[in-house]
């Protein structure tokens, strides 16, 4: 199994002093977190993409540029691209050129967007979400496959014999990213393209038939089913024992929803009560030890058969210091026994 982290490089007031890192800070410890991972040995590093004053991160391919330039072997993934609301020639000049500067190891996963503060900022209308999304994947994926590009579609100019450049190394993969809405799960199917799922509140076994519905879509479209890849993204924290994990990471986990959620839940307070519950094994978040870790990996392991784990572990303004020796923890003592376990 590959593993991976993920960041969408949130600016939360510490649950320490109330204060947030800037905007500078953050964007450099994120760079620093991809140089451990990659030295490390994790197999990819995602960074995320969102519009807002409480995150650092809007311009995911720049941040990727930067982290190429400083790693030499992670992968390279957003996480996702909001594609819904971005011009799909855009998109894949960007990430063709980290491509390149990172010597092949770019990648898209691209999605629709839960959070949705880019509609009004780049002038789309979310009743054309779905619209939106199947049109502007369907010129990606053929801006992918060609150089030169002669389309037409509903929501932009069409394209006359157009060059696009410049080229990948060679032809970038494109994953389909969701929260678990049926459509772009059977959209990915359909398409025989990977599935990113995002998971961090249902228990993981619901989502079990939705994978089912993912691979037989895409074997029912006439896909090879080894095409049909899946990964899977949880909010992650790992220490030497349960309890200090469970300890150290709450206040961190409670602080991030309580800043950031959607504004429908902005008001919820995360209660211990409910953290315990999502970190239970049958659960959401992964929190304890690297054993505990490593059993609810291969736990989801069984309900999916997935081939690639995302952990997101810098939320809630936790220290520089905590999220290094999570990424040592994770690459030293978890990973190496799920590949082992996975390798059939």
């Amino acid at each position: 199994m590959e593993i991976g982290l993920y960041t969408f490089g949130d600016l939360t007031p510490s649950p320490d002093d109330g204060r947030p890192l800037g905007a500078r800070q953050r964007l450099a410890d994120i760079i620093a977190a991809a140089q451990l991972a990659d030295a490390a040995g994790l197999y990819v590093f995602a960074v995320g993409e969102h519009h807002r004053l409480d995150f650092a991160v809007s311009a995911t391919p720049v941040v990727l540029g930067a982290i190429a330039q400083a790693t030499r072997n992670i992968r390279l993934a957003s996480a996702v691209t909001i594609l819904s609301t971005a011009d799909p020639v855009r998109v894949f000049e960007d990430f063709a050129t980290v491509d390149l500067i990172s010597g092949g190891r770019a990648e898209i996963i691209a999605g629709r967007g839960v959070f949705t503060e880019s509609f009004p900022l780049f002038g789309r209308s979310l009743d054309d979400q779905d619209a939106l999304f199947a049109e502007t994947l369907d010129l990606l994926l053929k801006l992918n496959d060609s150089d030169r590009i002669t389309w037409q579609g509903r929501f932009r100019s069409p394209l006359q014999d157009a060059a696009v450049a410049p080229r990948p190394v060679s032809s970038l993969p494109v994953w389909i990213g969701t929260g678990g809405t049926p459509q772009s799960v059977v959209r990915a199917g359909l398409l025989g393209l990977p599935l990113a799922l995002a998971n961090i509140s249902v228990p993981p076994a619901r989502f079990a038939p939705l994978i089912a519905q993912y691979r037989e879509t895409g074997i029912g479209a006439g896909h090879d089913a080894s095409a049909l890849k899946v990964g899977i993204s949880s909010h992650l924290h790992v220490a030497r024992t349960s309890q200090q994990a469970m300890d150290d990471f709450f206040p961190h986990y409670a602080a991030y929803f309580g800043a950031h959620s959607p504004s429908q839940y902005r008001t919820r307070v995360i209660a211990r009560a409910d953290y315990d519950q999502l970190a239970a094994p049958d659960g959401a978040l992964f929190v304890g030890s690297p054993q505990q870790i490593i059993d609810k990996i291969l736990y989801e392991h069984e309900l999916f058969g997935h081939q690639r784990f995302m952990a997101q572990i810098d939320i809630g303004a936790l220290p520089f210091a905590k999220v290094a020796a999570v990424i040592e923890l994770l690459a030293t003592e978890v990973a190496p026994v799920i590949r082992r376990a996975t390798s059939n």
